[in-house]
């Protein structure tokens, strides 16, 4: 029949295709491109309201040439707001107030950082145009947890947040890419995400040298996170086709380049392969999903502080296992992509597959045991009730909370 799709042209379950793609509208990749922020901000607005991490942008090597490029595109810049981990809840309302009461016409929020300061600088983009200009602490509190999913009032963002350039000085959470901002409470004891198709950074640069500050466990813990998050977007039960494409091209080489920077942290095009996966994989999570890794490693997070990386590259292993029936011919094929000599069914290619990524999570030498991240054993029916969400629902298998117990059991 006239305009009607090929057969190949359907998901492998016989569905056609029904998708959106979602992806910032430009990005710069390349060593060297730093340069050339104050060029992408001048295109956007007049002013960079700059969010870091406190553990090296304003002091650090980078900061000179940003500085020197904003000034030479006629760029005023101020220092909005720092974060020394995952933003809170807390950190975003103080970050609001400083932006509400300094906020003129032609103000781009700028972030350089990791995923942590990527998010906190997506926060701020998308609440300071909605925030009162004289609301107080409480008030900016509320509004934060009311844009929340699950757990405040259910409202989306509906008005154009302040253009947002983000410079990712990590290769791993792919924020750059995605269209949420993960958001955490101690005092409430939750991690959940405010997201909106309007987060979407407007611009990005990717330099893989500004990686090149990253200590061991952080390149590890953001590699792990990126290799994740390509290979549950690409089993998740609700993958799309250019995703999927995305993943598959840049799996094989974040696989191989890990170890390599690990092992030489002056592999240039080790970093260039992480930086580059890193960027897809957060194209990848936003238009298709996760999976049980990540589920489990928001609520492992708010139960014992551990880095979002640590807990996705400890949990990969297991979340491949529990999978590896469900999701074998996709995870045949990723062995195949890294390995296109491999041989026998998919059966077998699946097996080895998880051991390859089992081998390279401990080569990173990151902790294998819920226990050793601090989890006490009478925790494990709370991590269950609350590994949840977005996520899970991915997740080639279902997994409820009693399906998901005997699972972190065998991993405690």
């Amino acid at each position: 029949m006239a305009g009607s799709l090929p057969p190949e042209a359907s998901a492998a379950d016989g569905r056609p295709w029904n998708y959106d793609l979602v992806l910032p509208p430009a990005i710069r990749f390349g060593a060297g491109r730093i340069e050339e922020i104050g060029a992408v901000v001048a295109g956007l607005g007049r002013r960079a309201l700059v969010v870091g991490g406190k553990r090296g942008l304003f002091g650090g090597a980078v900061w000179p040439t940003i500085a020197a490029s904003l000034g030479q595109a006629g760029v005023a810049w101020l220092r909005l707001a720092e974060t020394a981990g995952e933003p809170t809840v807390d950190d975003v309302a103080a970050a609001l107030a400083a932006a509400v009461a300094c906020r003129q016409q032609g103000d781009v929020v700028v972030a350089v950082g990791g995923g942590s300061a990527i998010d906190l600088a997506k926060a701020v983009a998308g609440l300071a145009v909605i925030a009162p200009p004289a609301a107080d602490t409480a008030a900016l509190d509320q509004l934060v947890v009311d844009h929340l999913e699950g757990v405040g009032r259910g409202r989306v963002l509906a008005q154009a947040p302040l253009p947002l350039v983000a410079v990712p000085t990590t290769a791993g959470t792919g924020a750059e890419a995605t269209r949420n901002a993960v958001i955490g409470c101690p005092r409430r004891r939750f991690k959940k995400s405010l997201r909106s198709p309007l987060l979407v950074p407007r611009s990005v640069i990717v330099d893989p040298d500004l990686t090149r500050s990253c200590d061991r466990l952080t390149t590890a813990a953001a590699g792990l996170d990126c290799i994740t998050q390509l290979v549950e977007s690409f089993i998740c039960r609700f993958s799309a086709p250019v995703p999927r494409a995305l993943a598959l091209a840049a799996l094989p080489g974040a696989v191989a380049a890990l170890p390599r920077v690990m092992a030489d942290p002056d592999d240039a095009a080790g970093r260039a392969a992480l930086a580059h996966a890193a960027r897809v994989s957060g194209i990848a999570l936003t238009n298709s999903g996760l999976g049980m890794a990540h589920g489990v490693a928001a609520a492992l997070g708010v139960e014992c502080g551990v880095a979002h990386g640590v807990a996705c590259g400890m949990l990969l292993p297991v979340a491949l296992e529990v999978n590896r029936t469900a999701a074998g011919a996709d995870l045949a094929c990723l062995e195949r992509a890294c390995d296109p000599g491999a041989r026998g069914d998919d059966a077998a290619a699946a097996v080895a597959f998880v051991d390859r990524i089992t081998a390279l999570v401990d080569s990173c030498g990151l902790p294998r045991r819920l226990s050793a991240l601090g989890l006490a054993g009478d925790r494990i029916d709370w991590l269950a009730a609350n590994s949840g969400g977005a996520s899970m629902r991915g997740n080639p298998v279902a997994l409820d909370a009693a399906a998901l117990r005997p699972v972190l059991e065998r991993i405690f």
